[in-house]
Order: C-alpha cells, then structure tokens, then sequence
C-alpha cells in the first residue's frame, strides 16, 4: 500500500478520496488553487498544498505543478479523481518517471484506450456491438458527408479523445454537417487538445448504460453491475440509476458477461466504465470506455456494498482483485441525483454565490457527498456539481420515495440549485415510468420537470 497520496481533484470528489484514503490509514495531501483554498477537502486533509491560481490549465491541469506538490510533500501515488487529468496517458507517464504511482490505468494502458474510436473497433474485435457510424476518423467535410450518406442520417458527432459531452453535435442533414463539423473540432480542440472527429448513427428515444468494472494488474476482473445514465441535458448526465428499470433479467446478463470478458481480453486495468446505448427493442451498442472513476460510482456502491475508491487504490498499488464474482451480491435499487449550481428555468445556466444555509438530508437510506458548508463560496471557474444525493431503497419504488424525502429536506441558500427540477422530476409520469430517453429533456425543455 502507499505511504501518502496526493488527491489532484477538488470538490466533492477530493473529499470522497480523502475518506477513502482515511479508511485505508493512509495519509493524503489535497492539492488546491487559489480559489480553492478555502474548500472543505483542504480543511479535512493531513496536508494541503497550493498548486496555483484559479484558472484550471494553471493548477488542476498543471502538470510539473502537480508532480512538485506530491515530491515536495512526500508522496509516493496521485489520485486524479475524474475530469482535469484523470485519463491523461501523458500525465501517467510523468508520474512514472518521477516515481509517483498514477491512481488509475498504467500510462501505456491509458494510450491504448486514449482513441475513444480505437476503442470502439476494438470491443467490435470482442463481439461487443457497436453503434454503425464512420469506417474511422474523418478527414475532412467532403469525408463526412460521404460517409454520413452512406450511414444515413441522424448523425452524432463524436470527439475521438474526450467525453463529457464536450465537441458532441446532433447532425441530421447535410447542411447541417456543413456548419456543425467545424464547430466540434474546435470544441474538440479546446477541450482535448485533439481535434479528431468520427460519428455515429444517432439513435432516437436510446437510453444509456453503463457496466462497472474492477481489474487488476495480472488479469483478474470483476463487474459490478449497470448503471441507466438517461436522464441527461445536452449530453451530460443528471440523474443515474441501478439496475437499469429498462432491462429484463436475460439483457441484464448478456450485458454485463459481455462488457467484463471483452475488456479483460482488451488488457485493461484498474476501476473503468463500458457505455452503452441501449435502443426501443433492447438491443444494446457499446459506445466507449472511461479509464476513471465516475462520478456515479454511489450508484453502484450502493447496491453493492463495495467501495469503488478503496478498491481502485488497492489495484494501482499492485494489489491482486480481492473480491470474486460470485461473492458481489446485488441488493436493492439506488437513484444519484446531481445538485448543481444551475438555474433550470434558464437552460441550466450555471451560478455563483455563498451558501448562507445549508440542511442536507438524512436517515435511513440517504447518502450525500459534498463539500459544501455555509459560508462557502461557489467558484466560477470550474464544474456546477454541488452535491450528490444517492438514495437507495428494496425497491425502485421505495428508492423514490426515499428520494423524494431527501429532496423535500435538501436546502441550500445563497445560490440558485436545480433542486426544483429534481423535486418535480421524482412525481413525472414519464421518469416514474421508466420512460425516458437521453434526448427527453432536449426536446421538451426542463420547465416540464420543475417543481417546488
């Protein structure tokens, strides 16, 4: 096991790994920027170091900042969390040449999984399905439009080295590829440092699915279920459930023997995530793999009583898997709820602001990871994620009802939250039905969903 870790992440995430490192008796460093010196993960921690000023691509992204703060602090592993460099092959390496141990996939394993349309021929090499789309990378308009004719559309267009949401465009005619295609590199570009673009045929009214997975460095590898990541706005995620409410027993299996047997054979390793889309008659297609923790992983925690964190730490430090598939017991359903500091009457636009009261919910069944606290104040610089609230129950049934408790408890002052969409959302025929789709909240806009 390590002797200290550096947590090179923020929010609530820095905080979840900083508990997780206390569980193990390990000592952690938060490294923090300035406008973060004042965040719950720095207060808790054994140490904290400043990494530099606000703007990410000067701390969170700062690599030779990074690596200073964990040599001059006496580490000996970072923990990129998710986001900022958690897949970042590059960043691995550097940590390697330092003597650091990269809390995630070997570097030479982040590289072979770095292309997320290398990826995608890889697990059809592994009889994973896979949504049909372009023969590879686009070259350019004239390629695409050719190759989009001959796919037919609806396209989507996908950013090769990245997720997130971030450089993905719904094209559903030719004018629209016109336009659409250089305005997704240059996200791309922004984004990833990669302005590579591929796509795949879009498929209406999908939902999607996720299968969890542990692997270790000789081998050996465990899934841990599916998460239903289809309550989404604009790509991203904001609602995530297990086991999927859309799945029958026979689907739920094939699926996850499939997803844990093509990526073991694909030689990865540590905590990773398979994504699929899953269409009206069951049919599921693999669409990519995250090499991180997600920010989900309550969800899978919840029904599964395993902590995703503790064991991914284990498996970077060498360790073999300790827990076998047949000992992973599935009980119960448990629903995540993202609370951000957004304002869902407009278009989710993010917000600002100190908390001047804060109540979160409680008792049986209700989990929240945080790291707010009243007098806090919500940065403008980096991701809206507030809190998530995890719920579980016997049942989907129960888990909702649970829901709908917390939520009605759940209070935060001093900046607009979409608490309102989530309150009103748990009571919609369409969500109490299973009925949504990834692009629901698009189509019919948030106002639907808001309740007091």
């Amino acid at each position: 096991m390590f002797g200290k870790i550096l947590i090179a992440n923020r929010g609530e995430i820095a905080v979840r790994i900083l508990r997780a490192c206390h569980d193990l008796g390990v000592p952690a460093v938060v490294a923090y920027s300035e406008a973060d010196r004042e965040t719950l993960a720095v207060r808790l921690a054994d140490e904290a170091i400043c990494i530099g000023p606000a703007e990410a691509r000067r701390s969170y992204l700062n690599q030779p900042a990074l690596v200073s703060a964990a040599l001059v602090t006496g580490c000996d592993a970072v923990h990129p969390g998710y986001g900022f460099l958690s897949e970042d092959a590059g960043f691995a390496e550097v940590c390697a040449a330092h003597d650091l141990h990269f809390i995630g996939p070997r570097a030479e394993v982040l590289e072979r999984f770095a292309s997320k349309y290398a990826v995608r021929r890889m697990r059809a090499a592994n009889r994973l399905p896979t949504v049909p789309g372009s023969r590879g990378i686009v070259t350019d308009l004239n390629d695409a439009l050719a190759q989009a004719e001959e796919a037919g559309y609806p396209v989507l267009l996908k950013p090769s080295a990245g997720g997130g949401g971030r450089g993905m465009r719904l094209v559903r005619t030719a004018r629209e590829m016109e336009t659409s295609l250089p305005l997704a590199r240059s996200e791309a570009q922004a984004a990833f440092g990669d302005d590579s673009i591929y796509f795949e045929r879009w498929i209406e009214e999908s939902r999607h699915v996720e299968v969890q997975v542990l692997i270790d460095q000789h081998g050996s590898g465990i899934h841990l279920g599916e998460r239903d990541c289809s309550v989404q706005r604009r790509h991203q995620k904001i609602i995530e459930e297990s086991p999927s409410p859309a799945m029958n027993d026979a689907t739920r299996e094939r699926l996850r023997d499939l997803a844990i047997r093509a990526v073991v054979a694909a030689g990865y390793e540590s905590a990773g995530t398979l994504e699929f889309l899953l269409d009206g008659e069951g049919n599921f297609y693999f669409i990519e793999i995250n090499c991180r923790i997600q920010v989900e992983h309550p969800v899978t925690e919840a029904i599964t009583g395993v902590d995703l964190i503790r064991e991914q730490v284990r498996l970077a430090a060498g360790e073999p898997m300790r827990l076998r598939q047949e000992s992973i017991a599935f009980r119960g359903h448990a629903i995540e709820f993202r609370i951000n500091a957004e304002d869902p009457n407009d278009n989710f636009a993010p917000q600002t602001g100190v908390i001047n009261e804060l109540n979160l919910p409680g008792g049986p069944g209700v989990r929240v990871d945080t790291h707010l606290y009243v007098g806090y104040e919500v940065p403008p610089f980096y991701d809206s994620l507030l809190a998530k609230l995890i719920v579980w129950g016997d049942t989907r049934d129960d888990a909702l009802a649970v829901g709908r408790r917390a939520l009605r408890e759940f209070q935060i002052e001093g900046v607009l939250t979409n608490l309102a969409f989530h309150r009103g959302i748990v009571d919609n025929p369409a969500f109490l039905g299973a009925r949504v789709s990834t692009n629901l909240l698009d189509r019919v806009g948030p106002a639907a969903f808001v309740g007091g």
